[in-house]
């Protein structure tokens, strides 16, 4: 690596009488630089702070500085116990819509998988039971599931379904099929309730998206229906820096 690329000794000489640039600019630079030439491709893997360290010979605190800015510039995107990789355009997700992620995230050309935390029958809280309309305590199916896009989490699905719209649910393997397509084969979506407010993750959201907790996140509360019947309600959890939510609708007579 050109030393110069660090010190901004490739700068004009006016700018070399300038007093010295920071280090960790100089470092910043170069990686932005090999990002923006397409050096390192969207998803590549940056070199971690031990490795800057050691290929650019400056401190570990250096190294951070620059990762982190980076990320706050949306260059990168650092994942907590895996690394740091070349930030993609945000992926996005219909808000008037319900769209399966799988689905939305294949069509950007990249890959989709789903860890299953829990898949069990329990008893309504007294929450689930009023947006189910359904007694306190009455069964219902309840699924945890983390999505990633090309190795990323990019969505905590938490969502209770009603037994009586879809008895096998719990038969479903949700690792290779999603929720979503599952339950529009079984209980086809008539129509569908949003709420989305922007909060912090809960220690163990920060855990499963490996973000830290002090990561804005967008959060969707859903309600679907077939017919008159409610299917289930869930609630959607996106790392703000890593997806947006996207919507579109057309007015008619009366607004």
């Amino acid at each position: 690596m050109d030393p110069r690329l660090l010190s901004g000794q490739n700068e004009a000489p006016e700018r070399a009488a300038a007093a010295p640039e920071p280090i960790y600019l100089g470092l910043k630079r170069s990686i932005r630089a090999r990002i923006e030439k397409g050096e390192w491709a969207p998803g590549a893997r940056v070199p971690s702070e031990n490795e800057l360290v050691a290929d650019f010979g400056v401190s570990r605190m250096t190294a951070n500085r620059a990762l982190k800015e980076l990320a706050a510039d949306g260059l990168i995107v650092r994942v907590k116990g895996a690394g740091s990789f070349v930030a993609d355009r945000k992926g996005h997700s219909a808000l008037f819509e319900v769209r399966n992620i799988a689905s939305e995230i294949a069509a950007r050309g990249h890959d989709h998988r789903a860890d299953v935390v829990s898949l069990a029958e329990v008893p309504a809280t007294p929450d689930i039971a009023d947006r189910m309309e359904l007694d306190i305590g009455a069964p219902v199916f309840h699924s945890l599931l983390v999505h990633f896009e090309n190795d990323v989490p990019v969505q905590i699905e938490d969502r209770h379904v009603v037994p009586a719209s879809a008895p096998d649910y719990l038969e479903q393997d949700f690792s290779s099929v999603t929720p979503n397509a599952y339950l529009s084969e079984v209980a086809p979506l008539s129509r569908a309730e949003h709420i989305v407010e922007a909060v912090l993750p809960q220690p163990w959201e920060s855990r499963l998206l490996a973000v830290a907790r002090s990561e804005p996140c967008l959060l969707v509360h859903r309600r679907t229906f077939a017919g008159p019947r409610i299917v289930s309600v869930a609630r959607l959890l996106y790392p703000g820096s890593r997806y947006r939510l996207e919507g579109h609708f057309s007015g008619g007579s009366g607004g």
